[in-house]
């Protein structure tokens, strides 16, 4: 085998590895947008928008803002976690405690 052929196959190996690994790992349009799925990241997306407003009006500082955010993200990576392993949907339990986790943010926010 040429050198050329051999960078071939490995080149189309990896190529159909990498399509298999994405197309495994995407979710439908149902799962992404499931309910409580769906209620969960509506309410993460508005508690950034707030930590915005909150520095854009100076009631925040940019430093707490940067927490705040990482807080958001940890809730949002901790939501999809939840989520691969029921199928692409939380439970109502697991809804629950992410929003405990966002009201104790909220909270933060507001002060």
């Amino acid at each position: 085998m040429t050198p050329v052929n051999r960078f071939s196959m490995i080149a189309i190996a990896l190529a159909a590895l990498g399509t298999s690994i994405s197309a495994a790992s995407a979710e439908t349009w149902w799962q992404a947008s499931h309910p409580r799925r769906a209620e969960v990241n509506e309410r993460l997306a508005y508690q950034n928008d707030r930590i915005d407003r909150g520095v854009a009006d100076g009631r925040i500082t940019p430093y707490e803002a940067r927490r705040l955010h990482a807080e958001d993200r940890i809730i949002r990576h901790e939501e999809r976690f939840m989520a691969g392993f029921n199928g692409g949907h939380i439970s109502g339990a697991e809804q629950r405690a992410l929003n405990q986790q966002e009201n104790a943010v909220s909270r933060q926010i507001g002060r």
